[in-house]
């Protein structure tokens, strides 16, 4: 089955006589047992993974949606949590421990590098920062008590890509487990666990709702026994994710592959001509030719996101201020992956031990809607005529 029939396919259920096409809304705290004996076995034989057996555990909703993302991802079984960020600190959580080693991209996530900064580290996991470009050299930095190697490419705000296969490779040699958050290109453009790594990590808040109206986060697992250790740590952790927010993010994974493809091809116009345009140093974009990650994107990945890097070539706060302001189409905002355009500026030193471009300094990260790519081209081109404008 292709992964568009997937995307539609998957998660329905058994169709009854006269039913909707969606799943209802299952608001719901309690779960009720048929009898005395149901319930006091109600975890036996692993029910407490597979049947519904309490609000906090997910209703049928949070079941339904796993499963579509399971399916996609060609995982074994997907866990809901309650955010990107959650679905993340609770990988970390539940595969690190007090002694252990994790190695993290340098390009990581912001918010992930503070939670291993100060709450890893206050438990006692120490986290080492690689260079998103080592690939399998990351045998050099692996320790006796090394756990879990974590990967996201590209990388956040800065777009290195990695070469995802031969560090998942390396781990696995050695017994050490690989996650990757993979939000940037969805199931749809890259299946980390096709590609070596243990657990796909997803901020369904961005192109899986499609409409920036709510917060929710997937882990999918490569096998039962990383399933069960990641939802054991979930449950003690009492995350989860309300049925409305999985109702709506089943929702928006339905139209995922036409809005993404739509979006990402105004992406790659917009970025083109960018990367041409006075006032613009550089683009950070791996679907680009240039972009010093683009061999590692053509042959790993089958398509790519909406958001990208761009370096402006100026020190003048001022001017890049009265660009920004002057877009209308391009909302400013820190989010990702709806279905509108939106703009957000970076203007202090990214926390990076190495990063090429580090002395540029604005970064503006764009994200690509469904609007008409000529309109949003306008619009850009009005911006970037106000940055070179005098105050």
């Amino acid at each position: 089955m292709k992964d568009d029939t997937r995307l539609v396919a998957a998660g329905r259920g058994r169709v009854e006589p006269e039913g909707t096409v969606n799943l209802p809304v299952y608001r719901a705290s309690t779960i009720l047992s048929p009898d005395i004996e149901s319930y006091l076995r109600r975890f036996d034989d692993g029910r407490a993974y597979e049947a519904i057996t309490y609000g906090a555990n997910g209703t049928h909703n949070a079941r339904a949606l796993a499963e579509t993302v399971a399916a996609l991802e060609g995982g074994c079984r997907t866990v809901v949590t309650a955010s990107g960020l959650s679905a993340i600190t609770m990988t970390l959580c539940a595969f690190a421990s007090a002694g252990d080693h994790v190695l993290v991209t340098d390009s990581v996530y912001g918010p992930t590098r503070r939670f291993c900064d100060e709450v890893l580290a206050r438990y006692g996991v120490e986290a080492t920062y690689y260079d998103p470009g080592i690939g399998a050299d990351i045998r050099r930095l692996f320790r006796a008590n090394t756990r879990l190697v974590f990967l996201e490419a590209p990388g956040s705000l800065t777009f290195e890509m990695q070469d995802v296969p031969a560090i998942a490779g390396a781990a696995r040699e050695r017994d050490i487990l690989s996650a990757m958050d993979n939000t940037w290109a969805t199931p749809l453009f890259f299946k980390p666990l096709a590609h070596g790594v243990d657990i796909s990590i997803q901020a369904g808040t961005k192109y899986f709702a499609g409409h920036s109206d709510l917060v929710i986060g997937l882990v999918t697992l490569a096998n039962e026994a990383l399933h069960r250790r990641l939802a054991d740590t979930v449950m003690a952790f009492g995350e989860v994710s309300g049925p409305d927010d999985c109702y709506l993010a089943l929702r928006g994974l339905r139209t995922l592959s036409v809005r993404i493809r739509r979006q990402a091809r105004s992406a790659l116009a917009l970025s083109t001509w960018l990367a041409e345009q006075p006032g613009v140093r550089r683009v950070l974009y791996p679907p680009l030719p240039g972009d010093p990650g683009h061999a590692l994107w053509r042959r790993d990945f089958e398509g790519a996101a909406s958001l990208f890097g761009v370096v402006l070539d100026t020190s003048d706060r001022a001017a890049v201020a009265r660009m920004v302001d002057a877009l209308s189409l391009f909302r400013i905002g820190s989010s990702w992956g709806g279905y509108e355009s939106l703009v957000a500026l970076y203007d202090t030193p990214l926390p990076r031990s190495a990063a090429p471009w580090a002395e540029a300094p604005f970064l503006m990260r764009l994200h690509i809607g469904l609007e008409d790519p000529e309109d949003l081209m306008a619009d850009l081109d009005a911006g970037l005529r106000r940055l070179g404008e005098s105050a």
